[in-house]
C-alpha cells in the first residue's frame, strides 16, 4: 500500500496556515485531507530492503529518472497563484541596487562563469514572482528557474521562529521525551537544544547564541538539519521559508536582498548574493537524552513560539519509508520523494539516512545500515582524519504521528580524531567510545568522559544526518563509504 505524503503536506499546510491554508488548496484545484477512517493507524508500511553498499573502488551506479515521456506534476504556477491572497509580504529593497551589502569582487569574479541567461521560460517564472512581492534579482542566477517547485506554501507560510524563547530542563522535560532528535548546538562555551518537534513547523530557527547570529534550519523533506552563521559581509540577515523547493530542499531567503539560499548547500542560488556561501557551524543532531546529559546547564528551544502548533505531532508520517510515486528504471521499482524531481543516486535506498559530510572537495557518506553494525568508524576525508560515532538511541521525527514513540534510528556524529598532535583510534568497548591509545572513553557529544584525557574534547566536524536522495543531489560525486574501504 502506498504511504499517501501528499496528503501528509496538505495537513502540514493546514497546521502551518490554519483556514487560510484551505483557500489556498482550493485555489490550486486540491481537495483538503480528509479524515482518516476509524481504526486507522499510523504505522509506515514495511520498508523496502536497501540497496547493498558499494565500495570505494566500485564506480558509482548510473543515476536514474522518470521514464521519457514522463510528465511530472507542476503545481508551481496554480499556488502562485493562491499566494496572492493568503501570502506573507515582508518588506524588501525596490531593487537589489538598493541592497547595502556590497558583493566582494572576487565573488562576483568567482560566480561570472556559472551564471545562467534566463530563457523564455525563466523569464515567464520571474515575472510571476515579481507580481506577488518578490523584490529579488532574478537576473542574477545559478539555476533555471524549471529545478525550484512550490512546497505548497507561500513565503513565510511556514513561519521560522524569529524570537525564542528557551526554557531548562526541569520544564523541557515535560514536552520533549527522552529519545526525540535535537539539534545540539555549542557555540562559545552556551550549549541549546531545538527540538525537531518545534522545527517541522517552522524549519528555520533566527537566533543569536554565544553572541553570534545564527540560523538553526531543518527540512523535513530530506531530513537535513544545517545551522549558518547569520552575518554576511558584515550584514546580520534574518532567513525565512520562500515556500519554494529545488531537489525537494527548502529554499531559504533573506530579508535585506531577498537572495533565494539553498538550505543543503548553503550557497545563495537567485539574487544579490547568488554565489555566496553562508559560514557552516558545526552541530549534532542527537536524542534528548543525550543532549541533557552532556550539558546539564543548557537551554532548550521553548514551545513558546507565539504560534499555535501541535508541536510533537509529525505531519509527515510514514516518510522515512515513502513510496509516493515509484517507477520502473532498468527492472528496479525505485521511490520518488515528494516533490523531488532530480535523478536518483541508486547506489542507496532514497531514504537511507546517512551522515554525510564534506572536507577539503572530498565528500563522503557513512549509510546507517553501515553504521549501525560498526558503531565506530575510523577515517581519513579530505587529508584529515575523522571518526563517525553512532548510537541507536534517537528516534526519527518523520515516521509515526506521534514523535515520542516513533521508530528508533539512530544518530550519526563525525568529529576530528586528533587531539593534542596525537591521532587517535576509536572502538567500541563496553557499549562506550574508548581510543586505543590512552583508554579514554567518550560520549557522543565528543568529550572524553574518563582516562587520561579526560575533559577533552574532538574538533567537530561540520556534518548532517541527511536522506541519501537530497545529499547526492548535490553531490554527485560522493565515496558512499562500505566495510573494509575505509583508508
Amino acid at each position: 500500500m502506498k504511504t499517501p505524503i501528499h496528503l501528509t503536506r496538505r495537513r502540514l499546510l493546514i497546521a502551518a496556515l490554519g483556514g487560510a491554508a484551505l483557500g489556498a488548496l482550493a485555489a490550486c484545484g486540491e481537495e483538503t485531507p480528509p479524515a482518516p477512517p476509524a481504526g486507522a493507524t499510523d504505522s509506515p508500511p514495511t520498508s523496502p530492503a536497501a540497496a547493498p553498499v558499494v565500495t570505494q573502488a566500485e564506480a558509482p551506479a548510473t543515476a536514474s529518472g522518470p521514464p521519457a515521456g514522463t510528465r511530472l506534476p507542476d503545481i508551481a504556477a496554480r499556488v502562485r497563484q493562491a499566494q496572492g491572497d493568503v501570502g506573507i509580504l515582508p518588506p524588501a529593497p525596490a531593487t537589489a541596487s538598493d541592497s547595502p551589502i556590497a558583493v566582494p569582487a572576487d565573488v562576483v569574479a568567482a560566480r561570472a562563469e556559472r551564471l545562467i541567461s534566463l530563457s523564455d521560460r525563466d523569464q515567464l517564472s520571474a515575472t510571476a514572482w515579481r507580481n506577488i512581492g518578490w523584490k529579488t534579482d532574478f537576473e542574477t542566477s545559478l539555476v533555471h528557474f524549471d529545478e525550484i517547485f512550490s512546497g505548497g506554501v507561500p513565503r513565510d507560510g511556514i513561519p521560522p521562529i524569529d524570537n525564542p524563547k528557551f526554557t531548562d530542563f526541569a520544564e523541557a522535560v515535560q514536552f520533549v521525551a527522552g529519545r526525540e532528535p535535537v539539534i545540539a548546538l555549542r557555540v562559545n562555551g552556551e550549549a541549546r537544544a531545538y527540538p525537531l518537534q518545534i522545527l517541522t513547523y517552522h524549519e528555520i530557527v533566527n537566533d543569536v547564541i554565544g553572541g553570534r547570529p545564527v540560523a538553526v534550519t531543518f527540512c523535513p523533506l530530506c531530513n537535513s538539519s544545517v545551522v549558518f552563521d547569520r552575518e554576511v559581509f558584515g550584514s546580520v540577515l534574518r532567513f525565512g521559508v520562500s515556500g519554494n523547493l529545488r531537489n525537494s530542499d527548502l529554499i531559504m531567503w533573506d530579508d535585506v536582498t531577498e537572495t533565494w539560499w539553498q538550505q543543503l548547500t548553503g550557497e545563495g542560488l537567485v539574487g544579490h548574493l547568488a554565489g555566496v556561501n553562508l559560514t557552516f557551524l558545526p552541530s549534532q543532531l542527537i536524542a534528548f537524552d543525550e543532549f541533557k546529559a552532556a550539558f546539564p546547564g543548557a537551554q532548550v528551544l521553548s514551545q513558546d513560539t507565539g504560534y499555535s502548533r501541535p508541536y510533537g505531532r509529525n505531519p509527515y508520517g510514514g516518510y522515512d519509508t515513502v513510496d509516493d510515486r515509484p517507477f520502473q528504471s532498468d527492472g528496479r521499482l525505485e521511490e520518488r520523494p515528494f516533490l523531488f524531481q532530480g535523478r536518483l543516486d541508486t547506489r542507496l535506498r532514497a531514504t537511507e539516512r546517512v551522515v554525510a559530510l564534506e572536507i577539503n572537495g572530498e565528500s563522503v557518506a557513512y549509510p546507517f545500515s553501515v553504521l549501525s553494525e560498526q558503531r565506530v568508524v575510523n577515517d581519513s576525508v579530505g587529508g584529515e582524519k575523522i571518526v563517525v560515532l553512532w548510537t541507536p538511541n534517537t528516534v526519527s521525527a518523520l515516521d509515526k504521528s506521534d514523535i515520542a514513540t516513533s521508530t528508533a534510528v539512530g544518530s550519526g556524529v563525525a568529529y576530528g580524531r586528533v587531539v593534542d598532535v596525537r591521532e587517535l583510534t576509536f572502538v567500541v568497548k563496553d557499549d562506550a567510545f574508548t581510543d586505543q591509545e590512552t583508554g579514554s572513553t567518550w560520549d557522543v557529544t565528543g568529550r572524553a568522559l574518563s582516562g587520561p584525557l579526560a575533559g577533552r574534547e574532538l574538533p567537530p566536524l561540520v556534518h548532517a544526518n541527511h536522506f541519501w536522495f537530497a545529499w547526492a543531489a548535490f553531490r554527485p560525486a560522493t565515496r558512499v563509504y562500505s566495510v573494509g574501504a575505509n583508508s
